[in-house]
């Protein structure tokens, strides 16, 4: 493999001129300049990359006012790329400023924009354990804008009844449906990526990026992004942009000229990720494990970046600032997170900290494995002393154990219910509870309809789980009505279903209350009992909307109670209220024993049932049916 960095700076005149009008504008000299424009009152320092053919060769300066200056340029391996490094002082006023490139006696200049800041950008605050992120994956969600299906500069068209094609939704079709979101009591949206991706086939997911500075003209634009940004906040909902920095795609911009040799992981011939994890932790682990962990591909068509590279760093660092400051999204959630160089994408985190120190990111790190789950999260007590500064993770571990838990009637000790006791026993493990995110599935998983076999009782358990449990929940889009896969055979494809009314001409809207009470199929075009979709719509509704200011809910402390006959008990509880939540997944009626929780039991009172709105008096005597849940809040007195 070769590895390689590059620091060559290219002496040149870097002071302000004030008139550039005799000097022509760029003409086809230019290909790219990125970021696509900056922000006075920054923190992160500002580096262009700027391609076109044969510009290491230029001097550059800039001209159009004060306070924003060249201060240093650096070439890469390839003659066609400079990189430019930009100061803006404070006092820097925001406008319009020029670029202007020198070689020879010849000039031409660039625009570049340096903007005033959005006030109160840098304490901007993030998705807390306050917030229901409903997960969308736009191009199966809704098409409000048909015209955009195919567009002449990319090269996939749509095909809706293909698995892996193109369907069609956009983020006009999510715009146009933020009430429902809200509706429903979701609190942020998270939509996988949205940037181009250009791929030949399969690019309707979006995590093999063409141009990490622009939106997917079949989504849409990067201003319909900046809209649809501003409409969610208006409807009190926030939003988390899905992003990948471990790979790109082969169909990205500079695969075709790579600005250093080692811009990307280079290995003689293909080589794919080992997926050992434990490389990172592990004290016995070799190099050789860890390289290939690290840098081994993660399939041929999404090449492997090289984040020891400080200019694909700086690249990242920057690239995922703009997005921030451009957009005024709430959160960003990364992609394959552990296949990163760890070192790089730790400063990578931090560098976003550092100019927004509110924001929550969470990384997707996909093991079972409780304590090397733990590692990842910043401020974790590492004994290698490592510190990732990922404020947040995903909790897997819990994900399979609600969906081994759950599904099954089975009483042996270790299963059934106690498996998602055993998973919460660990949570001594972990940082902090707070920053952890929780879901039953997700757009790579097994739809939670499908694991549990399209029963809906179960389904309204695992509902009531994410709306009370510790962490942040999550649901994938259809959850809220179990949805099912097409064709469970068909992989991704199939679990990826389209959200029925969200295209022209669907038989049946499950957006609106008409079409879900009158829905007679599923997502699968199997029959359902009548009003199942309904009622399974409107639990997950009443839960979602009461847990939204549910403090007890959002911050209180865990306790919960083993038992070996299939059921589950649990309180979430601070100083004045609590929440009791008692599961029976069993095929019998159960008596609750209430008195084995008078530890905390005795401190309670006005008990209302969540679902019903009802009061409710918990006792020994007190039943609860088969595969059936109860959610009761109090008053507590300690």
């Amino acid at each position: 493999m070769v590895k390689m960095t590059a620091d060559r700076l290219v002496p040149g005149s870097w002071q302000v001129t004030a008139d550039t009008e005799s000097i022509p504008d760029a003409a086809g000299q230019l290909s790219r300049v990125e970021p696509l424009s900056w922000w006075t009152g920054m923190r992160t320092p500002l580096r262009l990359l700027v391609s076109g053919d044969g510009i290491s060769s230029y001097d550059v300066h800039v001209s159009g006012g004060k306070g924003v200056e060249v201060s240093a340029v650096h070439q890469a391996d390839s003659p066609d790329f400079l990189f430019v490094d930009v100061s803006v002082s404070p006092d820097a006023v925001p406008g319009t400023y020029w670029l202007v490139f020198s070689k020879d006696g010849d000039s031409f200049r660039y625009p570049y924009e340096i903007a005033g800041r959005r006030a109160c950008s840098a304490g901007r605050k993030s998705f807390t354990t306050a917030d229901m992120i409903y997960l969308i994956m736009p191009d199966r969600f809704a098409n409000g804008d048909p015209s955009n299906d195919a567009t002449d500069d990319t090269v996939e068209k749509p095909a809706r009844e293909d698995f892996f094609g193109r369907h069609g939704g956009d983020i006009q079709g999510i715009i146009d449906h933020l009430d429902y979101i809200a509706d429903l009591g979701a609190t942020a949206i998270w939509c996988t990526p949205l940037l181009l991706d250009n791929e030949p086939e399969g690019s309707y997911h979006g995590y093999a990026c063409s141009d990490y500075y622009h939106i997917d003209p079949r989504f849409g634009s990067n201003e319909l992004y900046r809209e649809f940004v501003d409409k969610a906040h208006s409807k009190g909902l926030k939003v988390i942009m899905d992003v990948v920095t471990n790979h790109c795609g082969s169909a990205h911009w500079w695969m075709r000229n790579l600005p250093f040799k080692d811009w990307i992981h280079v290995f003689p011939e293909y080589t794919g990720t080992n997926v050992c994890f434990s490389a990172n932790m592990d004290p016995n682990a070799s190099r050789y494990d860890l390289n290939l962990q690290e840098s081994g591909w993660f399939v041929p068509s999404m090449p492997d970046m090289n984040l020891d590279n400080p200019y694909v760093l700086d690249y990242f660092k920057q690239w995922a600032v703009w997005w921030i400051e451009y957009s005024g999204i709430d959160g960003l959630r990364v992609d394959t997170y552990p296949y990163n160089e760890k070192n790089p994408m730790s400063r990578w985190c931090a560098a976003i900290l550092e100019e927004y120190p509110d924001f929550n990111i969470v990384g997707e790190c996909w093991t079972s494995s409780i304590p090397q789950l733990a590692y990842w999260q910043g401020g974790n007590a590492n004994r290698d002393g490592f510190d990732s500064h990922l404020p947040s993770i995903m909790d897997f571990p819990l994900q399979e154990a609600i969906r081994k838990g759950v599904p099954t009637d089975s009483r042996t000790w270790g299963e059934g219910m106690t498996r998602i006791y055993d998973c919460l026993s660990h949570d001594f493990v972990y940082h902090d509870l707070s920053r952890m995110m929780i879901f039953p599935g997700n757009h790579d998983t097994d739809r939670i309809g499908d694991v549990l076999n399209h029963n809906a009782d179960r389904h309204k358990i695992v509902m009531a789980m994410m709306a009370t449990m510790r962490g942040i929940p999550q649901i994938l889009y259809g959850d809220e009505m179990m949805f099912v896969s097409r064709d469970r055979s068909k992989g991704h494809g199939g679990l990826r279903v389209d959200f029925p009314g969200g295209w022209a001409g669907d038989p049946q809207d499950f957006f609106s209350a008409e079409g879900r009470a009158a829905a007679v199929t599923g997502t699968d075009g199997k029959p359902v009992p009548e009003g199942q979709i309904a009622a399974l719509h409107d639990y997950t509704r009443r839960l979602f909307r009461w847990r939204k200011d549910k403090k007890v809910i959002h911050d209180g402390r865990t306790i919960h109670f083993l038992s070996r006959d299939n059921t589950y008990a649990y309180f979430r509880y601070d100083d004045t209220d609590a929440v009791f939540v008692y599961i029976n997944n069993s095929r019998g009626k159960k008596h609750i024993p209430w008195s084995h929780y008078a530890e905390i039991a005795r401190s309670l009172h006005d008990g209302m049932d969540v679902i019903t709105g009802e009061p409710v008096e918990v006792s020994d005597s007190t039943v609860v049916g088969p595969r059936q849940v109860l959610v009761v809040e109090y008053r507590r007195q300690p």
